[in-house]
């Protein structure tokens, strides 16, 4: 299977292991790219964009990459803070009056951002229309009690996470996530990744193909009840891609992952632009919980919009300073502070193993090889 994209050679172990993932079929369309320094300095993509293996990956290929798009949101709420427009300890209240009811007067921003709020989903159905109606979503969520008490423990807030940061935003800057990434992130950034996609990218998008096989069985340790379920088949749909859904219905690849997500890694500065503080992006690793998620049945150290490093965590590497989140499916992207490295992975094929996938660990290894030898 032939790949293409540039790959410097320190990196060329990361070469080898996507190589080698589409070439047994573990991959059927993937991309791969790390920034060391703000830099790129590996941007490989490969395989078919469609299930049926016709059409080619290409450069400009996007895709779901599902909540990978947690860390877009935060940083949009980063942004803010760091222009002092946003208070990570302040009650959401301050922004968001109507939050303030139903003993939630008492959650901060950084609650939101680290999944403890205790609003981890809905509490009545939400179908796929109700996800897409922004204002619908927002009210509900306003009107809810914390399903726990404890600000010091998480659990995954898997899509109103986007919409309770979201509204904060919104109400900040006036205009919705979507339009607020659009032109202070993506923009300055020249970053191809979108929190709701315009038809005019509709072309080049490769849906997210079903992971097969049957649904893994629920986890006896969760037993919080959910409100909204989406299937992959559900984001094929144009309502889904239209729609600003900011927990998980990005759509990019590995490069505008990286391009993105690398502003924390370097510091605050790319070659492009300087979009925060070194003093911000340390906050991230402020910790505010840290033991089994209530949600996903699994061990999570949060700190300010990221996953932490962490022995007991699914994601673990060498260094320190290190912060990450994935998708559904498999997409996943690390930052490293104190390599100052990013490593992002964006595929089409998904699978049932989450942050724990093998495509992006073998990956993620090889990275960490290639910067320690």
């Amino acid at each position: 299977m032939d790949i293409k994209g540039s790959c410097s050679d320190q990196f060329s172990a990361v070469q080898e292991v996507f190589a080698d993932a589409l070439r047994n079929g573990t991959d059927v369309g993937a991309s791969v790219a790390i920034c060391l320094d703000g830099e790129l300095v590996v941007d490989l993509w490969g395989g078919y964009a469609d299930e049926a293996r016709t059409l080619p990956w290409q450069r400009d290929t996007i895709t779901n990459v599902w909540s990978t798009t947690k860390t877009m949101t935060a940083l949009c709420a980063l942004v803010l803070a760091d222009r002092g427009e946003l208070d990570l300890s302040a009650p959401v209240a301050k922004y968001w009056p109507e939050f303030g009811t139903a003993g939630k007067d008492h959650i901060e921003i950084r609650h939101l951002l680290s999944h403890t709020a205790g609003l981890p989903d809905w509490d009545q159905p939400m179908a796929l229309e109700d996800l897409c109606d922004w204002e619908k979503a927002t009210t509900l969520l306003a009107r809810q009690s914390p399903r726990w008490d404890s600000r010091t423990t998480s659990g995954y807030h898997r899509f109103t996470h986007g919409f309770l940061i979201g509204e904060v935003i919104r109400r900040i800057y006036r205009e919705s996530i979507g339009r607020f990434f659009a032109d202070q992130i993506a923009a300055p950034l020249n970053a191809d990744f979108h929190i709701g996609l315009a038809a005019e990218h509709d072309h080049r998008v490769s849906e997210v193909i079903p992971a097969p096989g049957p649904a893994p069985a629920a986890n006896p340790r969760v037993s919080i009840p959910v409100g909204a379920y989406v299937t992959a088949q559900d984001t094929w749909s144009t309502h889904w891609r239209r729609a600003e859904i900011p927990a998980a219905g990005g759509y990019g690849n590995a490069r505008s992952v990286a391009a993105v997500q690398s502003v924390l890694a370097s510091g605050g500065r790319t070659s492009s632009a300087r979009l925060l503080s070194e003093t911000t992006c340390r906050a991230v690793f402020d910790e505010q919980s840290h033991g089994m998620d209530l949600v996903l049945g699994i061990p999570l150290r949060f700190g300010i919009g990221y996953a932490l490093n962490a022995g007991d965590a699914p994601v673990s590497t060498p260094n320190l300073h290190t912060c990450y989140w994935g998708g559904r499916g498999g997409s996943l992207v690390v930052n490293d502070l104190d390599a100052r490295m990013t490593i992002a992975y964006v595929m089409n094929q998904m699978s049932p193993l989450g942050l724990t996938d093998p495509r992006s660990q073998k990956l993620l290894r090889a990275a960490y090889r290639a910067v320690t030898r």
